[in-house]
């Protein structure tokens, strides 16, 4: 079994203009990424695409991240991931911090039974470690839900990084029983700080694998894997801006046990999920 901690998708009235603006947006921080990157998005945004290749690389579940990239767009984004939410879709929920009601629409995500909340500090426009977000952050807790992050370098705002390692250990040590799933093995381009702040902190603390090959090291990752352990890592492709392929190359040929991949593959995002 393989289950997709980080997969994206859009409906059907915004998915041709939100892919575009992805693509360029993508194009134009080309400078700022290693030339092994990969910027090819291999499904068209649909979520029928994202099925078709899920079932192509063999994954049987896919968690659906959407952002709530305006305070207005709440409703209308956790209405349609409860739309999308199937035997083979797990979706997440997403607040805006900036919006009035984003505590009572937590309420709202939790009722409708959306499996955690999504947040994107370069979308959203905060820094993880702002007291404002706190709010949120409790709030999760109270209600059971984890918070998946994008973390690290992202190309709408490659000079401004929102999401560094050293805040997310200072959101940790202010909220030790936070549950945090931190996208790109925990901060995009920014390992080594990984390493150094929030590598083996916190039993509440996931990494996803999201498109980190052609951009880490397979000696970093494996080491990383082990100092954390395994049993917190989750299989994650960010598609469409990866291959879910490229990760399971990546599992395959570290040196890990057969338990360690099991865990990073499936068991894992099953306990996380409380998933039968």
């Amino acid at each position: 079994m393989v289950i997709d901690f980080h997969v994206h998708a859009f409906s059907d009235k915004i998915v041709e203009r939100a892919m575009g603006r992805l693509e360029k947006t993508l194009l134009d921080a080309t400078e700022y990424l290693p030339k092994t990157a990969n910027i090819l998005p291999c499904t068209d945004g649909t979520l029928k695409d994202l099925i078709k290749k899920m079932d192509k690389f063999s994954i049987d579940k896919g968690v659906l991240l959407p952002i709530a990239t305006k305070p207005s767009q709440q409703r209308v984004v956790n209405n349609w991931a409860k739309e999308s939410e199937s035997d083979r879709i797990i979706p997440f929920g997403s607040v805006h911090p900036d919006a009035d009601d984003a505590l009572d629409e937590l309420e709202r995500i939790k009722e409708l039974g959306l499996y955690g909340v999504k947040l994107h500090p370069d979308y959203q426009n905060f820094f993880v470690d702002e007291e404002r977000l706190f709010p949120i952050y409790e709030k999760c807790i109270e209600l059971g839900l984890p918070i998946i992050f994008h973390a690290g370098f992202d190309p709408i705002s490659p000079k401004k990084v929102h999401a560094m390692p050293d805040a997310f250990s200072k959101v940790l040590d202010a909220l030790p029983n936070i549950t945090m799933v931190l996208a790109h093995f925990g901060g995009m381009l920014e390992w080594d700080m990984v390493e150094e702040y929030l590598i083996g902190r916190g039993e509440n603390l996931y990494f996803d694998l999201s498109t980190v090959t052609g951009y880490l090291g397979d000696e970093q990752a494996e080491r990383m894997i082990k100092k954390h352990g395994s049993n917190r890592i989750l299989f994650a492709s960010d598609m469409p801006w990866d291959s879910p392929q490229n990760i399971v190359s990546l599992v395959e040929r570290l040196d890990l046990t057969s338990e360690d991949r099991n865990n990073i593959l499936y068991k894992n995002a099953k306990r996380l999920l409380k998933l039968n």
